[in-house]
């Protein structure tokens, strides 16, 4: 059927719409060219309304062994945040870390149309994919974890060559069907199980003697050779420790202009200054972002309230621990991949450390020039929960909704922040960039964040509002491949969405051979078993592939 959306006000970045009067057609699934004379088979007026691709969550927490483990942890997490659902949509509740069912209706409630789980584990990867598949109305993908493997150690310690790195690379990112790379406190999480308690960039793990640095720069190589569109996506080392300001400039810079994602960029630019000797790094971070085309960020927002820290940095959550807000935390091994912690956590706003923490997130999205490199988010639950983004898309537009939280907050913490001299306000354009166009681009996502013809119908319609929070918080209609699945801020129709993957070329025959062997000698798991089919995935007649392209550098 022939679905006509008629004269929004478009945003859509990627062609350089900005608020433009538009009719909008849809088609089997996808956004058409206007047909001529044929009639619409429905029509849905949008004139004086707000019109954008479906948003993009680059960098959310949603499936995985971790967020499993912080599901039983926070069992008062669910009790209290019931919610009644009735009709189309099943049971489910949690505020922190909601059931898979529970994720899929709020983001699609918001807006959302796609979630990308940053930290796959190879070896539980078929676990964190059965999850993402039980998460309606979303497209998912994932990126691999690397960095802190044993094979990969083993492999870089030994001198064997970068073509021979980038076929296990290559070979990690098909068989765990994902989109990218990520590497979290590279070296970091394996120096902890040798009870090294920190890793400095340029420090040597005690037993592989290799450093960080040397692991970030050969697998940003591997990801740029490859093709891969989404660089290297890097949880840089010290997160959360003072001075790692500098760490993160020494880590732009040692990259050597190969492109590369630093996420979570708040958690990694604290100063010393002060008599707390805890301060803001923001301006020198913004300043080396703004000068180093090659760098992108997502911002990692702390907003107040409780949640739970998950992250594959076994090393930071211990050292973490101490500050649980329930008592309660959990760090493990997990085979000879990595390790992962969850820690609850409470972010108060009259506490100095997490009051300053919030203001230092919020200076760098406002001194970040280029709105196509920072991305919006909280790296769910770690800074706060998915649900609280209309929450931070109203501080970063509203000047003087800012600055009256900032007057709420530590005192001694807003003295020290920059945060109330600085007014720029972030447009409907610059947000439908960091959440939608720029997203895509950075993914390598051909076909969503944009409203082109041959794009997926995946489109978000706001009424325009003063209240920016309550705008994007509840929105008209969304539109999940062409189907309407949200009216009026409710779920009115449940799909399932897609699973985007890439599939880089390499020799397969030396790295399998070579692994097989690896496998048989330490591993639990068989070499065939480690590999995630195409099957398994699209089997159940719900979630489909889609496999983007690689370009070779």
């Amino acid at each position: 059927m022939l679905t006509k959306l008629t004269g929004g006000k478009v945003y859509d970045p990627a062609h350089g719409v900005n608020g433009e009067v538009r009719d909008l057609w849809i088609q089997h699934g996808r956004i058409v060219a206007a047909p001529g004379d044929e009639t619409p088979g429905l029509e849905y007026d949008l004139r004086g309304k707000v019109v954008m691709a479906g948003a993009i969550d680059m960098h959310t927490h949603i499936g995985g062994g971790k967020v499993t483990i912080a599901r039983n942890l926070l069992p008062e997490d669910h009790r209290g945040d019931p919610v009644e659902r009735e009709g189309l949509m099943r049971a489910g509740c949690g505020h922190a870390v909601p059931s898979t069912l529970t994720t899929g209706y709020r983001y699609a409630e918001m807006g959302y149309t796609s979630g990308f789980e940053p930290a796959v584990l190879p070896i539980n990867a078929r676990q964190a994919h059965h999850e993402m598949a039980d998460v309606p109305l979303m497209d998912v993908g994932g990126y691999v974890m690397l960095g802190s493997d044993d094979y990969f150690l083993r492999m870089l310690s030994s001198g064997k060559s970068q073509e021979e790195i980038n076929n296990y690379v290559a070979w990690t990112i098909h068989s765990s069907q994902t989109i990218g790379v990520k590497v979290v406190n590279p070296g970091g999480i394996s120096a902890f199980k040798f009870n090294q308690r920190s890793l400095d960039l340029d420090e040597q793990h005690q037993y592989y003697q290799v450093t960080p640095r040397q692991v970030l720069q050969t697998l940003a190589r591997a990801v740029h050779e490859l093709g891969v569109p989404h660089p290297l996506h890097v949880h840089g080392c010290n997160l959360g420790v003072p001075g790692n300001m500098q760490t993160t400039l020494d880590t732009i810079s040692g990259i050597e202009g190969l492109p590369m994602h630093l996420t979570h960029i708040q958690f990694h630019s604290y100063g010393t200054e002060g008599d707390r000797k805890f301060s803001s790094g923001a301006a020198q971070i913004a300043e080396a972002f703004n000068k180093n085309k090659n760098i992108t960020l997502d911002v990692g927002q702390v907003l107040f309230g409780a949640t739970v820290t998950a992250s594959g940095d076994s090393q930071r959550q211990f050292a973490n621990s101490a500050h649980a807000h329930n008592g309660k935390w959990v760090c493990m091994d997990i085979e000879c991949d990595a390790g992962c912690g969850v820690v609850p956590f409470k972010y108060r706003d009259k506490n100095f450390v997490n009051a300053l923490q919030w203001a230092i997130g919020l200076e760098t999205f406002l001194l970040a020039e280029d709105p196509w490199r920072i991305f919006l988010t909280t790296d769910h639950p770690n800074g706060a929960p998915f649900v609280m983004y209309p929450h931070l898309i109203k501080l970063l537009m509203n000047k003087s909704f800012r600055n009256e939280k900032l007057a709420s907050i530590n005192p001694d913490a807003a003295a020290l922040s920059t945060l109330g001299t600085l007014d720029r306000e972030y447009s409907l354009y610059e947000i439908a960039i960091m959440t939608r166009a720029g997203a895509a681009r950075l993914l390598g996502l051909k076909d969503r964040g944009h409203l082109g013809a041959g794009a997926g119908a995946d489109i978000t319609v706001y009424s325009e509002q003063e209240d920016q929070e309550a705008m994007f918080a509840k929105p008209d209609y969304v539109f999940k491949d062409g189907e309407l699945v949200v009216k009026h801020g409710e779920v009115v129709n449940i799909v399932w969405g897609n699973v985007h993957t890439v599939k880089p070329e390499f020799d397969r025959g030396p790295i399998e051979k070579d692994l097989k062997d690896y496998f048989d000698r330490y591993l639990t798991m068989k070499l065939d078993n480690f590999i995630i089919r195409d099957e398994e995935i699209e089997g159940d007649g719900r979630s489909k592939i889609i496999v983007h392209p690689c370009g070779r550098a």
